[in-house]
């Protein structure tokens, strides 16, 4: 069974507080989750900041519009430098993705770091050559984009 990793980084024109505060907010998640995988919350938020042993729960539909449970547990919280959150139940045979927070200048780089694993064995290295690999580099294309737009628009009201 093969362990594949996804790489980003991204710098931000905000502050380490600010990064950490939507980064560290599960409902910001469907903000920079692309539209078309009708990504839904299912635990209830109250605002709160994760922590380890925050568990959430969500649905969404990944592929050819079939649902999808997803149970994400908040493993590790180094406030405000990092936080891992690991996959419990969903469509992976693994999915743990580290979230990093470093200050350079006036800005935040951002980095992602996931590692996971697919089920099915050959069938599951095949799909991840065909379809997977590349819905991943999507969805995080879709989250600079995003966050590209978002922190932009803060950084000119400031």
């Amino acid at each position: 069974m093969a362990t594949y990793h996804y790489k980003s980084e991204q710098l931000l024109p905000i502050s380490m507080q600010s990064a950490w505060d939507f980064f560290s907010s599960a409902k910001n998640l469907a903000i920079i989750t692309p539209p078309e995988l009708q990504f839904k919350i299912l635990t209830q938020q109250d605002d709160l900041e994760i922590y380890e042993g925050m568990l959430l729960e969500y649905k969404l539909k990944p592929l050819f519009g079939i649902p999808v449970y997803w149970k994400t547990l908040i493993c590790k919280v180094d406030k405000p430098t990092h936080f891992t959150d690991k996959q419990l139940k969903g469509p992976y045979k693994k999915w743990e993705h580290t979230h990093v927070f470093m200050k350079k200048g006036n800005s935040v780089l951002m980095k992602d770091h996931i590692k996971y694993e697919l089920p099915f064995g050959i069938l599951g290295t095949i799909a991840h050559a065909l379809i997977v690999r590349k819905k991943v580099e999507n969805i995080f294309s879709f989250r600079k984009n995003i966050l590209k737009n978002i922190f932009k628009e803060n950084a000119n009201t400031h």
